[in-house]
């Protein structure tokens, strides 16, 4: 299946590094530039807002999916009315399925409780068998080596089964990653077998 579109998971809020902005803005053109979708949460503050500026200022196309009681948490009504198509959600559950169905990869930027949860469940369905899409850690300064180093902690306890299913690729430079995903894309048919669960680029 070719990549068309791209789901990014990020904080609603800008974080305190300006890097965090300033890669959610590149990593928005760089999705419009290769002509991809993006497909993300809704909200027009903090970084999520800062990817949809980057796609929609560069000519790009964006599907915001946001449930109706964070509308006004995460943005403005005026500001959604700015995105190619948005998607009003009764609840949390409903969105992450809508967004997971309409994406064909999953790119998790800075972010917190909300952020985490999200990429992980989508790393769980793919250890399960339930995708194949590509999913990257957007490593920027070094934000997820945390959370990397206890997925290799639960990898060498014995907690992570099928870890050719588990392999998200970590990557630091934003300019890196759609090029890298449309690769994956690629090799998703060739890269079963392999006892690895996270790919540093």
């Amino acid at each position: 299946m070719p990549i068309r579109s791209i789901c990014i998971y990020c904080g609603s809020q800008p974080g305190r590094d300006p890097a965090y902005l300033a890669a959610g803005r590149a990593l928005g053109k760089s999705i419009a530039a290769h002509g991809l979708r993006l497909v993300y949460g809704g909200g027009t503050k903090g970084i999520m807002g800062a990817v949809a500026a980057g796609v929609l200022s560069n000519g790009g196309q964006v599907t915001g999916i946001i449930p109706e009681f964070l509308v006004d948490m995460e943005a403005t009504r005026h500001s959604l009315g700015q995105l190619d198509e948005l998607i009003v959600t009764e609840d949390m559950h409903q969105r992450k399925h809508k967004m997971f169905e309409r994406s064909d990869a999953f790119v998790t930027l800075p972010g917190g409780i909300g952020t985490l949860e999200e990429i992980v469940e989508i790393m769980t369905w793919g250890q399960l068998g339930r995708h194949e899409k590509p999913m990257v850690f957007a490593n920027i300064g070094g934000f997820w080596d945390p959370m990397l180093s206890l997925i290799d902690h639960m990898r060498d306890e014995g907690f992570i089964h099928r870890a050719h299913l588990v392999r998200p690729l970590v990557i630091a430079d934003v300019e890196d990653i759609v090029p890298a995903i449309l690769e994956r894309g690629e090799e998703r048919a060739a890269s079963r077998g392999e006892d690895t669960v996270i790919s540093r680029l």
